[in-house]
């Protein structure tokens, strides 16, 4: 077979449905949208529509919550900060923290803090200090030689902590 030989499937390139241009083409005049009514109007969709019958998205139940405190974490893999360090983009002689990790192009947007995890192996001696850290992530630090430092996360404020906190103020402020 030679280059020239190539060809497709008879009917595999198809032509697209040119609408709109004259009743001929099987599609003019309405454009296959057919004779008035709101489905032949612009602008219309009836996404979930099921002509009255009780809708596939309110029959099923409702299932789950969205967490309004849910920390959204960077993850780093230790293959990640040791090609930065290979690349000499961070120096493992000093601490590497969220500050040194953004100067080298590791993460971009902090967010909430940082999250380490092992993927792969870390071959040089460092001193991190992360928001959180897989136990693998730990150990394969402190096999190289390096130390972690976990930082303290602060407690999410929950309407029932928010509750008891207010409730001495409001207390002590009739009375004052």
């Amino acid at each position: 077979m030679k280059l020239n030989q190539l060809s497709d499937h008879p009917q595999a390139r198809k032509n697209r449905k040119r609408i709109g241009r004259g009743i001929g083409s099987g599609t003019g005049k309405t454009s296959g949208q057919g004779h008035k009514g709101q489905k032949s109007r612009s602008g219309v969709s009836l996404k979930g529509f099921e002509g009255g019958q009780m809708p596939l998205h309110r029959r099923l139940p409702k299932r789950g919550f969205k967490n309004i405190f849910r920390k959204n974490f960077v993850v780093v893999n230790l293959n990640r900060v040791q090609a930065a360090i290979d690349a000499g983009r961070l120096d493992p002689k000093t601490p590497i923290d969220l500050a040194a990790l953004q100067g080298a192009g590791v993460i971009n947007n902090p967010r909430d803090g940082v999250r380490l995890l092992a993927t792969r192996e870390l071959k040089t001696k460092v001193n991190i200090t992360v928001t959180g850290a897989s136990k693998a992530a730990a150990a394969a630090v402190e096999k190289a030689g390096g130390s972690l430092t976990v930082l303290a996360r602060k407690a999410a404020p929950t309407a029932a902590t928010a509750r008891k906190s207010a409730a001495p103020a409001a207390a002590e402020a009739p009375g004052a």
